[in-house]
């Protein structure tokens, strides 16, 4: 029996592959590649010294996903494949709703007709809009969700609850993360965005690599303690053995739904990131502030205590060693998975 991975070669994907194998799980992944690099599942089989089976498909295929799930024996389905840049998606909202609704759709349905009825979903911190109070614990109600991406994330955990109403056989966990920064301590995988980073870490490590010449700050008038934006970085690692614990908790029940936050419950604004990247690796940021980006809020840090006392799980990596770790995979890798 394998655990199914959609977008398994992405960032986050390929990382927690090295996690389940580590673990003793066989990994299948699809993937359309469309912002990842199937060289990020070659340096996994690396790392752990063992396969992956994987398809280059789109969940969009209905045909190819049947065709896995004939080939291969699925146990439960990690969902992370998806468009998912906050700011793209406000100008791209029909592309958006369409790859990361429709697509999750057939995927569920390949799995209702192959009788595979458990699924860790990716989802993220955006459903809370701007929370209604901070730290944020489960019971924050869902928000105004400010963009088409976190739009997309909050009405699939309402569809996959739904599916766990209509048939209680269903094992539906919800996975809010909130930042995922920092990469594998070998270097071999990180980040890789395709053209300009959407993301902060990746901005920064292509500034000091030389990439980019300089770090646009989205706004600087936020009501927070330096005007910058307050998040809640989590390191990458961190966020995959969360999945490895969410699998290991589900295997022990019957059926339900599950609702947890990854983050490590520390907030940190964008400036505090530049000036902690800068200090554990020993240079220097050209940075300036631009106006706000659309949809972004002020503040979003977790309150990561029910994942703690019911998974199980607590995030070991501190700031620091996200900056490192990110500069490091940077630095060995100027072009990502590219030669």
């Amino acid at each position: 029996m394998a655990i199914l991975v959609t977008g398994g070669a992405g960032y986050i994907g390929s990382h927690t592959c090295v996690e389940l194998l580590n673990a003793g799980y066989d990994v299948v992944v699809v993937d359309n590649l469309y912002n990842s690099s199937e060289k990020a599942l070659q340096r996994v089989e690396q790392i752990t010294g063992k396969k992956v089976k994987f398809y280059e498909v789109d969940l969009l295929d209905q045909p190819a996903l049947k065709d896995v799930f004939d080939k291969e024996t699925i146990e439960s389905v990690i969902h992370f494949a998806g468009l998912k840049a906050v700011g793209e998606s406000v100008h791209k909202p029909l592309e958006y709703y369409h790859n990361n609704i429709t697509g999750t759709l057939i995927l569920c349905d390949s799995m209702r007709n192959h009788g595979v009825k458990s699924i860790v979903f990716s989802s993220s911190a955006t459903v809370y809009g701007d929370p209604a109070f901070i730290p944020i614990t489960e019971e924050c109600p869902k928000g105004e969700i400010t963009n088409p991406y976190g739009r997309t994330k909050g009405m699939l955990e309402q569809i996959l609850t739904d599916l766990h109403t209509a048939d209680p056989e269903w094992k539906v966990m919800l996975l809010r993360y909130f930042n995922p920064i920092g990469a594998h301590k070998t270097g071999r995988i990180g980040e890789n965005p395709k053209g300009i980073p959407n993301n902060l870490l990746p901005y920064i490590t292509q500034v000091a690599v030389g990439k980019l010449v300089c770090l646009g700050v989205f706004g600087n008038d936020y009501d927070t303690p330096d005007g910058t934006c307050v998040r809640d970085y989590i390191h990458v690692v961190d966020l995959a053995d969360g999945h490895v614990k969410a699998l290991d908790k589900m295997a022990g029940e019957s059926g339900g739904v599950w609702i947890y936050n990854l983050g490590t419950g520390t907030g940190y604004s964008v400036l505090d990131v530049i000036h902690a990247f800068e200090e554990a690796n020993d240079l220097k940021i050209n940075y300036v502030f631009k106006d706000r980006r659309a949809g972004d809020i002020p503040a979003c840090y977790a309150d990561p205590a029910k994942a703690e006392k019911e998974l199980g799980w607590k995030a070991k990596y501190g700031i620091r060693e996200m900056c490192e770790d990110s500069w490091r995979w940077q630095k060995n890798n100027p072009n990502g998975y590219e030669e």
